[in-house]
């Protein structure tokens, strides 16, 4: 898998209600009308200026807080298809997996925003390459079992195309 997108960069401790306001959930669980709310916590003007294909770039703890499922589908709703952070909350981290949400634990902080970035997923690891300053970063390899979820498009497409899981 290879993901050639634009950073959009966030500090530490972006918690699933920055990612996703309560407030705008109260209305909808529909992430394709949520996804104009993406982060407007943290950035207002954010939801507007996200493009197919971007992908975030946050500090440590990304996805704290509640364990909201739809925090991992709005990103997704809004074309990103991949978070890359020096951490993550473990219950985002499997709720992003679950739904084909790419999540990447590396060093992001020589990353900056607007950094044209190209992620490359293999059973060996994953590489993020900045193309602005060359430099390489690598991230742990996923279990294949994560990686098949996510070549589905998450855990209930995976669970369609084999009846359940493979052994």
């Amino acid at each position: 898998m290879r993901i050639d997108g634009r950073a959009r960069v966030f500090g530490d401790h972006i918690n699933t209600d920055y990612i996703i306001a309560s407030t705008r959930k109260r209305d909808t669980l529909d992430e394709s009308v949520l996804k104009q709310y993406l982060l407007e916590a943290v950035d207002p003007a954010f939801a507007a200026t996200v493009r197919p294909g971007d992908v975030l770039v946050a500090g440590r703890n990304f996805g704290c807080g509640s364990a909201m499922e739809i925090a991992a589908t709005v990103i997704l709703a809004a074309g990103i298809p991949a978070v890359l952070a020096q951490s993550f909350s473990r219950t985002f981290y499997r709720n992003a997996i679950n739904n084909g949400l790419l999540p990447i634990e590396c060093d992001t902080s020589q990353m900056v925003e607007g950094d044209s970035l190209t992620v490359d997923l293999g059973a060996d690891g994953m590489t993020v390459t900045n193309a602005r300053t060359g430099n390489r970063v690598t991230g742990a390899p996923l279990p294949p079992i994560m990686l098949d979820i996510l070549g589905a498009g998450g855990l209930v497409a995976y669970i369609r195309r084999n009846g359940g899981f493979r052994t």
